[in-house]
């Protein structure tokens, strides 16, 4: 089943689930005017939601047509935004190329954070780039969870995975070394994230979805050029799984976190990046000088990401943003 926000002019939009080929969709008001809604009563919602997705499928009338210029973000607000480095590669090769070990603890623990979730950006919002701050994007897949409670066994936090979305997770690079430089973390290097269109629930993965772990080829582009083919689940370190167990060692996590395993890795060089600082790193290491670097984001660059399942199927609809002066 795949969801989407239709932009409705309020702030958390009107829930509608979407057929299975992306052309037309369906609100479902007795199971829930929201996402955040269906998510609080899950329970409720869900066999209210899949009849009607059932129905769209079955009756090339039903429903409405689905314009992808009038979607959200799935979530436009979320009560939770929760980021991890699932993929260690990324943090390996970022260190290596400054001369810096892995911190012991990386390798049994992931690193997470918590970022802004009051506003989250659709898939075709624009993002604003100054060119001090060194813009740049993160290919990403998160989880968005109904409620899990502190402790929980492997079992209990895979059964709390709702849906899956797609992510650009922006980062502002210049700014990130001085805000961590003050020991309290991010705040200004991490804007609003970008998400994809459509929000899908595990099974639509079929085995694709193992192991708390979705398996498929995220592609990233910046200005037309694809800069990754990337496999999504074949080098995360930290499954979702591992990552939720962890973000509710000493709390819970209330139904709406978004969580998201890291910008996407792959220890095959060959297959690319899904961020530029990466891209950066991967020629500084090769023995490339500052000039010869690819250059951040800037006003009028635009970015691309599309997640494909094995069997060829595009899950999530596509992330296509463009840069824009701040």
């Amino acid at each position: 089943m795949r969801l989407a926000t239709l932009n409705n002019g309020r702030r958390d939009g009107q829930l509608v689930v979407v057929s299975a080929d992306a052309r037309r969709c369906l609100a479902v008001p007795e199971a829930a005017p929201t996402l955040q809604a269906a998510l609080d009563d899950w329970a409720h919602a869900v066999p209210l939601l899949r009849a009607a997705a059932a129905r769209l499928d079955a009756e090339p009338a039903a429903g409405q047509p689905l314009e992808l210029a009038a979607l959200l973000a799935p979530l436009p607000r979320a009560y939770q935004w929760v980021d991890a480095s699932g993929y260690l590669s990324h943090m390996e090769r970022v260190r290596r190329a400054r001369g810096a070990e892995m911190p012991p603890s990386a390798r049994t623990e992931p690193v997470i954070y918590q970022g802004l979730s009051d506003r989250n950006l659709a898939w075709c919002e624009d993002i604003p780039a100054d060119p001090a701050w060194g813009t740049d994007l993160e290919g990403e897949l998160a989880v968005i969870v109904g409620d899990l409670g502190p402790a929980p066994t492997p079992e209990q936090a895979l059964a709390q995975v709702r849906l899956l979305v797609l992510v650009n997770d922006v980062s502002l690079r210049a700014l990130i070394p001085g805000e961590l430089a003050k020991g309290f973390g991010f705040f200004h290097g991490k804007p609003a994230s970008a998400f994809g269109p459509f929000a899908v629930t595990p099974d639509e993965l079929g085995a694709d979805w193992r192991e708390g772990r979705a398996f498929g080829r995220l592609r990233v582009e910046v200005n037309g050029q694809v800069r990754g083919e990337l496999r999504t689940g074949d080098d995360q370190d930290f499954s979702f799984v591992d990552i939720l167990r962890y973000a509710t060692r000493t709390r819970g996590l209330g139904a709406g976190s978004i969580v998201g395993a890291g910008t996407v890795s792959n220890r095959d060089a060959s297959r690319g990046v899904a961020c530029i600082v990466e891209q950066r790193t991967l020629q500084q290491l090769a023995g490339q000088g500052p000039d010869a670097l690819a250059p951040y984001l800037m006003p009028g660059d635009t970015v691309g990401l599309s997640f494909h399942t094995d069997d060829g199927r595009e899950l999530f609809g596509r992330i296509r943003q463009k840069a824009v002066a701040a």
